[in-house]
């Protein structure tokens, strides 16, 4: 197969950034994806419906003309959310989700949650209303290996949560371990994962082998080989239970390349051709379209788009680049080799 077309994906995962960042990157995502579930954490926090509101005006209003995308807005959870202005956004139609940081887990996330039992009335209503929860699923304990965080978030915080609201609908956000494969094989209701483009390409020896390559740093930090075979299996399964969140997270070049520089990588740009690579390498082509452009729509009980997109391949290219904002340059994730397939339609 060297061609194939999907109904147009979406990503149910991204970082659009505000002011002269958004404008930058937007383009990059509405080019091949209808729809995103935005990430609220700006700098203040998008923490109340109003703040939602405004922000996806902000998006709206960034959008080059001629192209199509909705924004699919999302709340912050911090211990001082009202679950009334939560119902109320979703019943308004605005909001697709809330958004759970562990405090201090990644990029603005020091006002996440510390004490999980005082959001619990908020797990309640989401529960009754079918809002559903997205996770950042790390501790931040420091005597916790970051390695290992993921899985003892999943024993110490989500399965706790679970069980205490089982109505809650739940996204794994960007699970990076066979622990999360398996915690998603094991419950089949209610729960849903994301997988990004990065932590199937990449797992951490290409962070680390022959210099430290600080655009592939991300949190979650990308795990073994192991770990990063278990997520191709299980994003090329056809269980529609997996679905694509990107995690696209643009930071300038002098923030990522310092001594302590930020965590994400940017891959809205390329996602769709490193998808085809890896399903094509996992003999999987015939699944791509469920993991981009199904799955997710069927979690969130909203329709499919009707769109499509085409993907070919051709001759092999390199993905090296870069993305000029009005806030300096951005690296676009490069895979490290060539890549044969590309978006023509």
């Amino acid at each position: 197969m060297d061609r194939i077309t999907l109904r147009r994906p979406d990503d149910w995962h991204l970082h659009l950034r505000d002011g002269e960042m958004l404008k930058a990157v937007l383009p990059e995502t509405a080019r091949h994806f209808a729809r995103a579930i935005i990430m609220p954490n700006l700098v203040p926090p998008v923490v109340t419906g109003a703040q939602a509101a405004s922000y996806r005006d902000r998006i709206l209003a960034a959008l080059p003309e001629g192209m199509s995308f909705e924004p699919l807005m999302t709340l912050y959870l911090t211990e001082d959310t009202d679950p009334a202005d939560v119902a109320a956004a979703h019943a308004s139609g605005l909001v697709k989700a809330v958004k759970l940081y562990p405090a201090g887990a990644t990029t603005n996330s020091h006002s996440g949650v510390r004490d999980f039992d005082k959001v619990r009335p908020v797990f309640e209503t989401m529960a009754e209303i079918g809002l559903p929860l997205c996770t950042h699923g790390e501790v931040t304990a420091h005597e916790v290996d970051i390695f290992d965080r993921e899985a003892v978030f999943i024993e110490t915080v989500l399965d706790p949560i679970r069980r205490a609201t089982p109505g809650l609908k739940v996204v794994m956000e960007h699970i990076t371990t066979s622990d999360a494969v398996d915690y998603v094989a094991a419950n089949e209701t209610n729960l849903g994962a994301t997988i990004t483009t990065h932590h199937l390409m990449i797992n951490r020896n290409h962070i680390l082998v022959g210099g430290i390559k600080p655009h592939y740093y991300c949190l979650p930090v990308a795990k073994r080989a192991s770990h990063q075979l278990a997520l191709r299996k299980a994003a090329t399964s056809g269980d529609a239970r997996y679905f694509l969140g990107t995690d696209s997270a643009p930071h300038t070049d002098p923030n990522k390349e310092q001594a302590c520089g930020c965590a994400g990588c940017f891959t809205a740009t390329n996602t769709m051709a490193l998808l085809a690579h890896v399903f094509e390498e996992e003999n999987a082509l015939d699944r791509l379209e469920g993991f981009t452009s199904l799955h997710g729509p069927a979690f969130y009980g909203l329709p499919v788009n009707e769109g499509t997109l085409t993907l070919a391949k051709g001759a092999a290219r390199s993905l090296a680049g870069k993305l000029a904002t009005g806030e300096g340059p951005v690296t676009q994730f490069d895979p490290g080799h060539p890549i044969e397939w590309d978006v023509v339609g």
